[in-house]
């Protein structure tokens, strides 16, 4: 139900700004889970107040997806033809602006420390996609430059909506971020294990997709670690190709014998778990658990 105001809340906002084809354009889009509106009504309740905060954040989450697919020349969003798919790059790429710049808007309406933290986040995101896209060009090999790039391109808005949250109920600011940035880490290695583990229908998009877009994603960072030196090369060399049945079954094979899922999957697994610790004294921490467990368990 207090996602349903959200949703509606979004629809007011689009419709203020009196342009049909927008209205039309934000009927054809997927809600998804809409995980950072959770989050927020978890730390700090319903009301009016965070209603409007979660319309401006899946308003920033949506402008984000309009734009990545852009970039992915992707085909489907959420099981469903994408905006791209369904019109061409420019629509989706206007409309993307949009919503930016309607959420902008409305976020000059609010306390100054809340519009900051949102809008700092969009900044990050922003550069974390330039780093996706910069990173595709080659085989990449580092944990590190994968770590910085998913914070900033997932979990920094997360991180941001935890924060506002926290404001908005006088708790400690800096236990919900922490909260929020280790969810976020968790929360993309899962989908990039998903895009693994999982089937085409489950996932709404073409399994191992990332591997064949230029993503070197938390399993196939193990993988390569953990491979001899011909391996490695073979692995490299599959970058960015169309995989047959063969070349996916090989890889899949390697990251069982490597134990690269195995363990790509406990280190979200911690991330989820220092989430937890951040916020283990708090009140209502069973709701951020179950937050947390739905996140990790879930299949799609």
């Amino acid at each position: 139900m207090s996602l349903d105001l959200v949703k509606e809340q979004i629809h007011s906002y689009v419709e203020d700004i009196g342009h049909q084809q927008s209205l039309d354009l934000l009927a054809l889009l997927s809600s998804g889970k809409m995980l950072r509106s959770k989050l927020v009504f978890k730390i700090a309740g319903i009301s009016e107040q965070t209603i409007n905060i979660c319309a401006i954040i899946e308003m920033i989450q949506s402008a984000s997806l309009l734009h990545d697919d852009v970039i992915d020349e992707a085909d489907t969003r959420r099981g469903q033809p994408s905006i791209n798919a369904l019109f061409d790059n420019k629509t989706s790429i206007m409309f993307g602006d949009v919503l930016y710049s309607k959420a902008f808007t409305q976020l000059t309406l609010l306390n100054k420390d809340i519009a900051y933290n949102i809008s700092n986040s969009v900044t990050l995101l922003s550069i974390g996609e330039m780093i996706d896209v910069s990173l595709a060009e080659n085989f990449n090999t580092s944990l590190e430059l994968y770590l910085d790039m998913i914070y900033k391109k997932t979990a920094s808005l997360i991180e941001a909506s935890a924060r506002v949250a926290a404001i908005m109920s006088n708790k400690d600011q800096d236990k919900f971020a922490l909260y929020g940035r280790n969810l976020g880490i968790a929360f993309q290695m899962i989908d990039d294990i998903l895009d693994i583990t999982q089937t085409s229908k489950q996932l709404g998009k073409p399994a191992m997709l990332d591997f064949v877009e230029g993503k070197v994603t938390i399993p196939y960072l193990i993988l390569h670690d953990r491979l001899d030196t011909n391996d490695k090369v073979y692995l490299e060399s599959l970058f960015k190709l169309p995989l047959d049945e063969k070349q996916t079954l090989w890889i899949k094979s390697k990251m069982k014998d490597t134990n690269a899922l195995k363990d790509a999957i406990a280190m979200a697994n911690n991330y989820a778990k220092e989430a937890i610790d951040a916020v283990k004294d708090e009140d209502n921490t069973q709701d951020l658990i179950d937050i947390i467990s739905a996140m990790v368990n879930r299949d799609f």
